[in-house]
């Protein structure tokens, strides 16, 4: 797996999982939506822990930018 995600679509990823956690917790996303949402923010967390996003390879996106 080459990374191909950038730090500042990192940085979106994790404050979005961090918004949908809160708003799981706090009892205003709820049901069915609410544990979907839930999912998705922990996939989130995962692949910027790993910088590597397989629907980023899917469409050939790269936010990663190239260190020379």
């Amino acid at each position: 797996m080459k990374p191909n995600m950038g730090s500042t679509d990192r940085v979106i990823r994790i404050c979005a999982a961090i918004a949908i956690a809160l708003l799981y917790f706090t009892g205003v996303l709820t049901g069915t939506l609410g544990i979907g949402l839930l999912v998705l923010a922990i996939v989130f967390v995962f692949t910027s822990f790993i910088n590597f996003c397989p629907l980023y390879t899917f469409f050939g996106i790269n936010t990663r930018k190239d260190r020379s």
